[in-house]
């Protein structure tokens, strides 16, 4: 089960790690390349505090975008902003969806992202923790996969092997990280299972496509190609 305070709690600690890194960013340092392709770090604030708004209109029975088009101009107008405005906007959309999440309200009732995407409510806080501790890392200033809390990374390690899960182009596949638990996703594509070990931030890195997977272990095949998130 989902536990939404929790989450909440984390995602708090987390916002307050990145608006401390962001706020050491300057003009250059924010036009600089993120480790996103085509996306400077300016580029990778704007997608955080507009996707923090968009999560409040999911949390409040709103489309969570009024569509692609405009969710990516957003991101394009915001990019080059100064990091006085960057910072403010972070800091803004965040306290508006902290303050959004903690309104009373049935955590169990189903709520509609992106493209059709349904979850629970109770949900949302940890996908906006996934955004915010990824994004952190993509932003190229220090923080990295071995940074994030250990809790987190197997959480998210669960959720991505479940999201592959029977996913027509991935083999079966066996994952343990550090020794820990097996995870197993029943691959719909033909093939010989594979197993793969390695560290939890190697497994995550790759699963997030934030690594190539080459510091991991595979047997019983090579390692399958995943599909873009």
């Amino acid at each position: 089960m989902n536990d939404h305070a929790h989450d909440l709690a984390a995602l708090r600690e987390a916002t307050d790690r990145l608006l401390s890194a962001t706020a050491k960013l300057d003009d250059t340092a924010l036009s600089e390349p993120s480790r996103l392709p085509g996306w400077s770090r300016g580029h990778v604030v704007a997608h955080l505090c507009r996707n923090a708004d968009a999560l409040v209109n999911v949390l409040q029975g709103r489309p969570m975008y009024a569509d692609s088009e405009t969710r990516d101009r957003d991101i394009e107008r915001d990019a080059p902003r100064s990091p006085a405005e960057q910072l403010a906007d972070l800091a803004g959309s965040a306290g508006r969806l902290v303050d959004a999440a903690a309104a009373p309200a049935d955590w169990s009732r189903t709520v509609e992202l992106r493209n059709g995407v349904t979850d629970s409510a109770s949900r949302i806080p940890f996908r906006r923790l996934v955004e915010v501790e990824l994004h952190h890392v993509d932003l190229a200033v220090g923080y990295e996969l071995e940074d994030l809390p250990e809790d987190f990374v197997s959480r998210e390690i669960d959720f991505l092997a479940e999201r592959f899960d029977g996913h027509p182009s991935v083999v079966s596949t066996r994952m343990t990280a550090d020794g820990g638990p097996v995870r197993t996703t029943g691959g719909g594509a033909e093939g010989d299972p594979v197993t793969i070990r390695g560290t939890a931030p190697e497994l995550l890195g790759w699963l997030c496509g934030r690594r190539d997977g080459s510091a991991l272990t595979v047997e019983g095949g090579p390692l399958p190609v995943l599909p873009p998130l």
